[in-house]
């Protein structure tokens, strides 16, 4: 497997690379997926790119199009067809990433009191804000 893309440094790098053992589920050229080993609830799991970043926006295409689908897999054959779980992917510290290159968790929520537990704290927007929020985005599209 060509490790050009990963560094030397990164747990999930080294994971990658069979230099740290894991639970792996499956992967492709440009994904893998494992057990987390501190999972939130039975049968969480992660999904990395082959490809190291630290946020979201730094992973190529070409991965990111490998990741959603090696999740959806993997969420089917955990049996979350029929339930419901969380598929989260965090970008920084203040955003609770603890290991920094990309992963996405998929964690399955059995129960309300089970699997993964968060708040929305919701503000109000106006539509005058709104609006130039929009005008702003699209803007660097």
């Amino acid at each position: 497997m060509a490790s050009e893309h990963l560094i030397v440094d990164c747990i999930f790098c080294k994971i990658i690379r069979g230099e740290i053992p894991s639970h792996k589920i499956a992967e492709t050229d440009k994904a893998y997926s494992f057990l987390d080993i501190n999972p939130i609830s039975d049968g969480h799991a992660l999904v990395i790119p082959k490809y190291h970043s630290e946020f979201f926006h730094q992973v190529p295409d070409d991965y990111l199009a490998d990741i959603l689908p090696l999740a959806r897999k993997v969420a089917l054959a955990s049996g979350l067809d029929e339930g419901q779980y969380n598929l989260l992917q965090n970008n920084g510290p203040m955003a609770h990433q603890v290991v920094p290159h990309v992963h996405f968790h998929i964690i399955p929520k059995p129960s309300p009191e089970k699997g993964l537990k968060i708040g929305w704290p919701m503000e109000e927007a106006s539509q005058d804000h709104l609006k130039g929020t929009l005008l702003r985005i699209k803007e660097k599209l």
